[in-house]
Order: C-alpha cells, then sequence, then structure tokens
C-alpha cells in the first residue's frame, strides 16, 4: 500500500500543469536560471528515473531539499511534527475522556431525557466547524479572560509548559466533533451489548445491570469504537491544517499548505508520504488491538 501510495503521490503531482521552475522564480526569470533550477530539482530526468531517486533517498531516510526553504525535507518534516503529533495526542485523549463517558452514560440511560440531550449535545458537536469553536475559545479564554495565548508556539525546548498552553486550545477545537463522534458510537455498541445473552446471564447471576455493563458491557462494546479512535488519529494528523493556520502553529498541515501555494513539488511529495506512513501505520496498530480487546480475534496455531 505504501508503494502504490509513494505512486500515486508522484504522478499526481507530475502532472500538476505549469512549469514549478518557472513558478518559484516568476515569469521574469532568465532561461538560465529556470534551467538551473531544473536541473536541481531533478525536474529534466524521466519520470520513472526521478521516481525510483525518490524511493531510494526515501528509504535511506533522505527526502531531498526543500527548494523554496532550503533546508533538508526532512528536518522540515521533523520540525513540524514535534507540533503536530503531540497538538494530536492531546486532542485524542481530550475526545476519549469526554466521549466515551457521555456515550456510557446515554446507553445507561436510554430512552429516557438524559439520553436524549446528550445526543442531541453530540450531534451539535458534530455540526460545529472545528475552526469555528477555535476562534469561539480564543475569544473567551485569550482574548476576555487572558487565561492562554491566542496563537502561536513556543518552542519544546525553550519552554514545555508554554508549549502546552499553545496547544489547549486548539487541541480542544479538534477534540469537540470527535468527541461528538465516539459519544454517538459508544452509545450505539453499548446499546447492541446490553440485549446480548452474556449480560443477561451476568443479571441473573445477580450482577446489577451497571456492574454488569463495566464488567462485560465495555469492553465487547470497544471494538467499533477502536475502529473510529483509529480513523479519527489518521484524520487529525493529516487535517489539522485549519486550526492550525487559525492558530498560527507551525506544523505539519501548515508546512504542507505553504509548499502547495509555492509548487515546493519536493517538499510536498516527502511531507505527504510521511502522513500517509503515519495513517497506514495507525490503521495497522488498531488492527494488532482488536486481537487485544477480543480474545476470539486470536488465530492459535
Amino acid at each position: 500500500m505504501l508503494l502504490a501510495s509513494a505512486a500515486v503521490i508522484f504522478l499526481l503531482l507530475d502532472l500538476l500543469p505549469g512549469d514549478p521552475a518557472r513558478f518559484i522564480l516568476g515569469i521574469n526569470a532568465s532561461p538560465d536560471a529556470v534551467a538551473a533550477l531544473r536541473l536541481q530539482m531533478g525536474l529534466d530526468a524521466p519520470a520513472l528515473e526521478r521516481f525510483l531517486q525518490w524511493l531510494g533517498g526515501m528509504l535511506g531516510g533522505d527526502f531531498g531539499m526543500s527548494v523554496t526553504q532550503r533546508l533538508p525535507v526532512a528536518q522540515l518534516i521533523v520540525e513540524r511534527l514535534a507540533v503536530t503529533l503531540p497538538l494530536t495526542i492531546l486532542a485524542m485523549l481530550i475526545s476519549m475522556i469526554v466521549g466515551l463517558p457521555l456515550g456510557i452514560l446515554a446507553a445507561r440511560r436510554r430512552g429516557k431525557p438524559a439520553d436524549t440531550a446528550l445526543m442531541v449535545l453530540a450531534q451539535t458537536g458534530v455540526a460545529v466547524p472545528n475552526f469555528w469553536f477555535g476562534m469561539l475559545l480564543t475569544l473567551v479564554f485569550a482574548v476576555t479572560l487572558r487565561w492562554l495565548p491566542t496563537g502561536g508556539f513556543v518552542p519544546w525546548h525553550e519552554d514545555w509548559i508554554g508549549s502546552l498552553r499553545s496547544l489547549v486550545l486548539p487541541s480542544l477545537a479538534l477534540a469537540l466533533p470527535q468527541a461528538s463522534i465516539l459519544a454517538r458510537v459508544m452509545r450505539t455498541a453499548l446499546v447492541d451489548v446490553m440485549g446480548q445473552d452474556f449480560i443477561r446471564t451476568a443479571r441473573a447471576k445477580g450482577m446489577t445491570m451497571d456492574e454488569a455493563i463495566w464488567r462485560h458491557g465495555v469492553r465487547n462494546a470497544l471494538l467499533p469504537v477502536l475502529t473510529i479512535l483509529g480513523l479519527q488519529f489518521a484524520y487529525l494528523v493529516a487535517g489539522t491544517i485549519i486550526v492550525e493556520n487559525v492558530f498560527f502553529l507551525p506544523g505539519l498541515g501548515r508546512l504542507i499548505f505553504n509548499a502547495v501555494t509555492e509548487r515546493d513539488l519536493i517538499l510536498v511529495r516527502g511531507a505527504t508520504m510521511v502522513l500517509v506512513v503515519v495513517v497506514t501505520a495507525t490503521m495497522l496498530i488498531t488492527d494488532l488491538t482488536y486481537a487485544w480487546v477480543d480474545p476470539r480475534l486470536r488465530v492459535r496455531a
């Protein structure tokens, strides 16, 4: 899958209309300067040769040199991942801490006013755009109360507490729709589990409904939740660009956006391929976690 993704990324970027070297240098650039930049970017070689060179370089940890920033692409990606990955992990933690208990509570109060209120709240959270919610959080907690910074990012090595403060508001903005989705999925899965025979058996042995749910129901309802968690993590890593721009965070999404606007194809290819690797690894870890949650899925020789 990684090989197929690399081929698609390279092919799509290679088919973009226009000359990247001419775009970078401007319409007034001399032909010699354009030819020199094309040589530097490797655009004069055949497509297959450039593709194989790109693959070989990535396997050796060499993603090439950014044409616009004059820095190694690998260095730029590592620097930006130091912002995007903590932001994604913090948003996921918040969404799980909020969404899973709300889903369990809604399932336990199924058909009652509390269930209806929680599901209406969850549907509202799904419908609210995260960038709008981020601006609202900034207005309340940064501008009015002055508890948190309005944007920007403090490097981790300078002040890690300041770095965490910089990520609080954007992580909350990202976590709202994800927590809402988790709450709805958890409720649906748990309601289905509550009707299974093993729950009735547990009740017949003297357990209360709450005890049966916590001891047996929640774990059996986690399989669809794990699927959603894997998809959400992959989505957040690859889709933080809007929130990063709202809060002026130097993350990977903003790096790719700037590289696209500047037609820095070398940087776009390398950064996009890193996202593909992260998403693929996330899906693999999710699949492996299924067997840990549900022993019936384990295959024994």
